[in-house]
């Protein structure tokens, strides 16, 4: 079964400021994502502190997209970017 994806209005303010080759690079990692088979290699893992609650998943060496269940078969997208959003 494919989860769904919805995307909070930050989520996809930040996502229209990021460059288009990284662009292209979340799309790609979203739709691994939507499938449960490929959450290790996209490194899906749960956040802790300020973040419980929270779950997080790589795009590359750098960047990360901080999501939440909202459904049990729902995420909604929180914040995309460089290590800089656990700020």
């Amino acid at each position: 079964m494919s989860i769904e994806i919805k995307y909070t209005a930050e989520f996809i303010g930040l996502y229209g400021k990021l460059e288009n080759d990284l662009q292209i690079e979340v799309k790609e990692k979203i739709e691994l994502f939507k499938d449960h088979k490929n959450h290790t290699q996209s490194k899906v893992h749960k956040l802790h502190g300020r973040f419980n609650g929270y779950l997080s998943f790589s795009i590359d060496y750098k960047n990360r997209i901080l999501f939440k269940y909202t459904a049990k078969n729902t995420a909604t997208l929180l914040i995309v970017g460089d290590h800089d959003i656990y700020r």
